[in-house]
């Protein structure tokens, strides 16, 4: 087995402020003298959510003890960091900027620290960089137009997408207007769905929200057609195992439906989503999928070539991953290989 670490890949689904080191969440909330969100169960206390909701409420603790712009530019520069000792090249990391913009009244503010900081972090440690500006379905049709121009206006200095987040019940019918304007101003959307709730949200995602990834996806093999839809049309899925077991929507990883995706042809990538969730980076996730369902080296280094070409990287970019993905196997040539279970 080759070193997970040394695996070039891409991570596509992931959130900044789960990322966020927990010395580094002590300090900022100690500075801005905000309560510590608790970071992990008590002993014997259960898990840390109960459910999706109460993730989310979790989620805004944390998002309420970033105040400053120093704040946002830590967070970031520590993320490259992080990010590049688990093998990650290029990654697209998902902020709710124009949430923590309103909340702060100065909109441009936690993404301009934010972008300043991947930048700074990404020359320090290699790594190439996107953004994606996420919006709760929950929140009002105005905030999502505010993340629809920000994105707009930030796209030369590394806003690759935008994307419809948060709790899946809530319908995207309602964003229908701010999707078209962002399709027409050539803007990407990157939508969640099929997580908690069914094939509909998927296909709602794929024909109102006009998605070119889809995050989770996994109760897509409830609908064949759907299916067979998506793999014909090359949508990749952004899944994230770790998180899914986590949060309720698969009863272990033994029992994750990665297999069943796998051999329904589907265009898959692995993600870690909400690291602080599930105690693991990416290199973690590759490694617990192999030891889950026993996936050799070929069929890791298959989703890492999934990440890259379904990424939003420069062609160049992803021409010289995917040479360096064909150099982390080199070695394997002339011997026997496996495709996993």
């Amino acid at each position: 087995m080759r070193d997970l670490l040394r695996l070039p890949k891409a991570h596509l689904h992931v959130h900044l402020e789960s990322t966020i080191r927990p010395g580094t969440l002590r300090e900022i909330a100690a500075a801005n003298g905000v309560p510590l969100p608790r970071l992990h169960a008590p002993a014997g206390a259960g898990p840390l959510f109960t459910g999706f909701r109460a993730f989310a409420d979790h989620g805004s603790l944390v998002r309420s003890c970033l105040r400053r712009p120093e704040d946002f530019h830590r967070v970031a520069v520590e993320f490259c960091a992080d990010e590049a000792a688990q093998g990650t090249r290029y990654v697209e990391v998902t902020f709710t900027a124009a949430s923590h913009g309103e909340r702060l009244g100065r909109l441009e503010m936690p993404l301009e620290a934010v972008l300043d900081g991947l930048a700074e972090g990404a020359a320090a440690h290699g790594l190439e960089y996107g953004v994606i500006l996420d919006h709760s379905r929950r929140r009002s049709v105005e905030r999502a137009w505010r993340t629809m121009r920000l994105a707009a206006r930030y796209a030369s200095h590394g806003v690759v997408a935008i994307g419809m987040a948060g709790e899946e019940s809530y319908p995207l019918a309602p964003f229908a207007p701010v999707i078209d304007a962002a399709h027409d101003a050539g803007i990407r959307l990157v939508h969640h769905a099929g997580e908690a709730c069914g094939p509909a949200s998927i296909r709602e995602a794929v024909e109102v929200g006009r998605t070119r990834r889809i995050g989770h996806g996994i109760r897509i093999l409830d609908d064949d057609e759907l299916v067979a839809e998506v793999r014909e049309r090359g949508i990749p899925l952004e899944v994230c195992p770790s998180s899914n077991v986590a949060l309720g929507f698969a009863d272990s990883l033994a029992a994750h439906p990665l297999p069943r995706l796998r051999a329904a042809g589907l265009a898959l990538t692995l993600n870690t989503d909400v690291p602080s969730a599930t105690g693991s980076g990416l290199a973690g996730e590759y490694a617990r999928v192999r030891d889950a369902f026993g996936y050799d080296d070929t069929v890791l280094a298959e989703f890492a070539r999934a990440s890259i070409e379904a990424s939003f990287a420069p062609a160049d970019v992803k021409g010289r991953l995917r040479r360096e993905v064909d150099a982390w196997l080199a070695p394997a040539e002339g011997r026997p290989s496996h495709t996993g279970r």
